[in-house]
């Protein structure tokens, strides 16, 4: 279960939304830079990897082979890491199993089903960070993804502030 490594030509054959995937060893490099929260969500290395990665939704085979770097990360690090180390990872797995994207190519299924059943030690491995709103739905989706519920890791990740009060609201 050897994930794809980051100096493998492979990274040139396989898509992600903008065609080639060889930019995504570079991301996933500098994203190891920089593991703790981001200032604003439009930083430039989780924007590129996310609008490359799992756009409007929808996977691609670098998909696969990226999330197992994202879940090593997330499982190396100690201290607050931004939860985009849990969203990411859950959005490709509800990507994947919902079919929105292509098959997982053979080499690269064992470490990717492998990598996202960690999720469950990348959240262990953080449960002493203080964690904000974002991180603490990121968490959850990732938990329900890693278990093998993507519909419920799906409606985690879309609860927002609107939802939630309604949902609260309700009278049965």
């Amino acid at each position: 279960m050897t994930k794809l490594d980051l100096d493998s030509d492979q990274w040139g054959r396989l898509t992600h939304a903008y065609g080639a995937a060889s930019d995504v060893p570079g991301l996933l490099r500098m994203l190891a830079q920089s593991t703790g929260p981001r200032e604003s969500s439009d930083t430039e290395t989780w924007f590129s990897l996310w609008s490359a990665l799992c756009h409007q939704g929808d996977t691609y085979t670098a998909s696969f082979a990226a999330l197992p770097h994202l879940v090593d990360l997330a499982c190396a690090f100690e201290g607050p890491i931004d939860f985009g180390f849990f969203q990411l990872p859950a959005a490709i797995e509800i990507s994947r199993a919902s079919g929105r994207g292509p098959s997982i190519p053979d080499d690269l299924a064992p470490a990717y089903h492998a990598s996202v059943a960690r999720l469950s030690e990348a959240v262990v491995r953080h449960l002493a960070d203080d964690w904000d709103e974002d991180t603490l739905l990121s968490v959850l989706s990732a938990l329900a993804a890693a278990k093998g519920n993507a519909r419920i890791s799906e409606a985690i990740m879309n609860l927002d502030d609107d939802l939630i009060t309604r949902l609260i609201d309700l009278d049965f």
